[in-house]
């Protein structure tokens, strides 16, 4: 028969005696557990206020101790066109230095200490985005040294000359690391969107770095950071509250480099140019030590998607994860996460190729599909002939279980990075930045349901239309020409046999 509370002490391997109590009966002495439960749908709704000022206020209820808090603002490499390039760059790296307030770094970084808190700044293609991670008791703190860092920093001469060293060392450091996914990102943007927006380079050209000074970074401020163009997110905090500590210290606040004449924001949309850029690089000595990597050549061939506003961004994004790929080293062990097209076509069958990764950029007014391989500098003829195979294999049946398949695993990646705070603060800043709304998980993933194989091919017919983008790194003396690989990729009808006739 079942027992339940304490019975015979039980020896372990420690000489100590525990009781054993089932499992199936509540703990002895141990009082009823109180869940957290979601009263209503309101307790999950992202709520949005906008500040007479033009300042969204964005907010999304999360049970626990922290919170993170932070500002976005519509401003980065693309819209640099007016101004010198590496600006946003700049930026990033003297986020949270001395303020009008703060003294230094390390004074900012102790009173963030006080709260638990810590802090970051990240700048891409389109948005700059300041982080706080604290106690949500700390929140006035945290929404007042961000309003600091944001619209009085004070930019002084030796911090600049320190950013300018790190930049310049950041460059070096990616011209040698042996992952050379940061430098291919680069240039394959910089080939399908040559000279325009997204296309504009993303890290500051060294011949830039001493020319960048305070009254650049003015100039530039002055543009792009007003409060129409920002948006202030929490996760972990009550909407309420976050309003309030907005309008104390956000609102009628001018900021260090003043409200005088500015040189106007670049409205431009994204133009797609297709084109290929090449590097010869010594790719023989990039990693030294007892086992070194050998010796690769890089490719990334694109082709242009569509924004993240259309409604062809969800079955990009499944065709993203049907297409999935990655090393040819799988650390489970052989079978683990193969079931992916560039996995079984590619990875599976060539042995001789070391990477086939698929990666899909979106941004608000445009979107681009690549695949990143590498192989040894004598095999790179034929990789590219089997990556340009499988963009026009997309266009080819799509099995109903490898679509269910790819829908399942972007839905349970969607939902599993969701788990996390930041990530959260992250998606509820750029979505409202963009849309002034949000689209909830459970949204998304009836989305992602409804994709059909007709979807699938719909959209890739349309990519296929479009010249490709090319971006080469390393030994490319087999490289195909340019035409070649549009000649390739340009068969209107997907038949593989002019794809063959022209790399034979």
């Amino acid at each position: 028969a079942r027992r339940c509370g304490l019975s015979a002490g039980r020896s372990y391997s420690g000489g100590g005696a525990y009781p054993s109590v089932s499992l199936a009966c509540p703990l002895p002495g141990v009082p009823k557990a109180v869940f957290a439960a979601a009263q209503g749908r309101e307790r999950f709704e992202t709520r949005v206020t906008v500040l007479e000022n033009g300042l969204r206020v964005a907010s999304q209820n999360k049970f626990g101790q922290f919170c993170t808090v932070g500002i976005l603002v519509n401003s980065g490499s693309r819209h640099e066109a007016k101004y010198l390039s590496g600006i946003s760059h700049f930026l990033e790296k003297l986020a949270f230095s001395s303020t009008a307030q703060f003294g230094s770094k390390d004074e900012i970084l102790l009173t963030l200490e006080k709260h638990g808190g810590i802090c970051d700044c990240q700048a891409s293609r389109d948005t700059i985005m300041y982080a706080v991670s604290a106690d949500a008791r700390g929140l006035d703190t945290v929404v007042n040294l961000l309003a600091d860092v944001a619209l009085q920093p004070r930019l002084s001469d030796e911090e600049i000359e320190m950013t300018r060293m790190a930049i310049r060392f950041e460059l070096e450091d990616l011209n040698m690391r042996p992952d050379p996914e940061p430098l291919l990102t680069e240039m394959i943007h910089a080939a399908a969107f040559r000279d325009n927006t997204v296309g504009l380079n993303r890290f500051c050209p060294v011949e830039n770095t001493d020319k960048i000074n305070r009254d650049v970074l003015h100039s530039y401020l002055r543009s792009y950071y007003t409060p129409d163009r920002m948006v202030l997110a929490g996760v972990g905090i009550e909407h309420e509250q976050l309003v309030e500590c907005a309008r104390k210290y956000l609102l009628g606040v001018e900021p260090v480099w003043g409200t005088g004449q500015s040189r106007g924001v670049d409205r431009s949309v994204a133009q797609y140019t297709g084109g290929i850029i090449k590097v010869e690089k010594d790719m023989s000595d990039v990693s030294l030590g007892p086992t070194p990597i050998p010796e690769l050549t890089h490719i990334m061939i694109g082709l242009e998607s569509c924004s993240f506003l259309e409604e062809d961004f969800i079955p990009f994004a499944v065709l993203n994860m049907m297409m999935g790929g990655g090393g040819s080293f799988s650390a489970g062990g052989p079978g683990k996460g193969m079931f992916t097209r560039l996995y079984l076509n590619v990875l599976n069958r060539h042995h001789w190729m070391y990477n086939a990764t698929s990666y899909h950029h979106s941004y608000e007014d445009t979107g681009l599909l690549c695949i990143h391989a590498s192989a040894d500098p004598k095999q790179v003829r034929e990789m590219v002939e089997i990556i340009t195979r499988e963009f026009i294999l997309m266009a080819g049946a799509v099995g109903e279980v490898e679509l269910e398949r790819a829908k399942t695993q972007l839905k349970s990646m969607l939902m599993m990075n969701l788990e996390s705070r930041p990530v959260i603060f992250e998606d509820v800043g750029r979505q409202v930045l963009a849309t002034n709304t949000r689209k909830l998980p459970h949204e998304l993933c009836a989305l992602i349901s409804e994709v059909k194989p007709t979807d699938i091919k719909r959209v890739v017919t349309k990519m296929l239309h479009k010249k490709p983008a090319v971006a080469a790194l390393g030994d490319l003396t087999d490289l195909p020409s340019y035409e070649h690989i549009q000649g390739a990729l340009s068969s209107k009808d997907g038949r593989l046999p002019r794809l063959y006739r022209l790399f034979r």
